[in-house]
């Protein structure tokens, strides 16, 4: 499978780059970015051309699949040239500047028939199956889930500044951590309709045009849902303050730590399994599943409608809960 990479200076671009440069049945075979000099790294390992225009990149090559990367005012325009080429895509969430434009590319890719993922990796977290199996035909009651990273200074080191303009980036640490787990809230309760029923947003710690802590609250139903996330933890990077929380009518699952989940009956009968917990661990089988299931003609694990949802929500909370200049 010929593959394309657009947007290389994107920090998650190892993510994607290191799954296909191991596999014998793909190959990277072009990179783009505005700044070539950020992509040149990377061409010299995969024996690949360099191109600042992606779209010149695909004209050239025809290539059967891209995972398109960099800023995220850019994005929606790389997914309505993909669609309008019929390239199978994955994107990088949040895969646009805002909510209307995430609704546009996704009634674009379904009205095209084209293939186009998104890493909503927390998809693939065994938490998932977990609670499915020991909780099989019970109601979730509440959802909470705190995951708090870095502070804003490693985009500085990560050369990727634009990441902190909300002019560039349309948002902070809620639409870049939070929407994992805003996305993680609908999938364990059906895909159902989530209601924004509290927000409160703020930008106090880096005094910036995104915010650097947020905390939403949602319903559906009869169950309640709650996401923190923020840009505050002094770690390294991929190293988070996290505390995940779910209550369901016979059950308490919770994790403290990016390896355990702890399950607790109502008898209090504790038991705990190992697992990964955190989105990083998850990118590599994204990418090995998602270049499958476009083989075999199967649907994406999370599309553009699925962003579009949680992009939705966030953009609400954003609303709810304005910065102050």
């Amino acid at each position: 499978m010929r593959i394309v990479l657009i947007g290389v200076s994107h920090w998650h671009t190892p993510f994607y780059s290191e799954p296909v440069l191991d596999m014998t049945d793909a190959a990277i075979v072009g990179v783009s970015d505005p700044d070539t000099a950020r992509a040149t790294p990377l061409a010299a390992r995969a024996g690949c051309p360099v191109f600042a225009d992606y779209r010149e990149m695909c004209a050239r090559l025809r290539p059967d699949f891209a995972f398109a990367l960099g800023r995220h005012c850019d994005m929606a325009d790389e997914a309505r040239f993909l669609i309008d080429s019929r390239i199978p895509f994955a994107i990088e969430k949040p895969c646009a500047l805002n909510a209307m434009q995430t609704q546009d590319i996704a009634r674009r890719a379904a009205g095209a028939g084209v293939f186009a993922a998104v890493p909503l990796v927390m998809r693939y977290c065994p938490l998932i199956a977990t609670i499915r199996e020991i909780a099989a035909g019970e109601q979730i009651q509440y959802l909470t889930f705190k995951f708090v990273g870095g502070m804003v200074d490693r985009y500085r080191q990560q050369q990727v500044q634009w990441v902190t303009d909300r002019a560039i980036s349309g948002g902070g640490a809620l639409l870049n951590l939070g929407i994992h787990h805003v996305d993680l809230c609908r999938l364990l309760l059906g895909n159902a309709e989530l209601t924004l029923t509290g927000a409160m947003v703020s930008n106090r710690a880096a005094g910036l045009t995104i915010e650097d802590h947020a905390v939403m609250l949602m319903r559906s139903g009869g169950a309640s849902c709650m996401v923190e996330t923020g840009y505050l933890y002094p770690a390294p990077n991929s190293v988070y303050d996290m505390h995940y929380s779910i209550r369901t009518e016979k059950h308490y699952f919770a994790a403290r730590d990016n390896s355990t989940l702890e399950i607790v009956t109502d008898d209090r009968q504790r038991s705990t399994r190992a697992m990964k917990l955190t989105n990083v661990f998850f990118y590599p089988e994204f990418v090995r599943d998602t270049l499958r299931r476009v083989r075999d003609g199967l649907p994406p694990i999370a599309d553009l409608s699925d962003n579009a949802a949680a992009v939705t929500l966030i953009e609400a909370a954003y609303a709810m809960s304005p910065l102050r200049s």
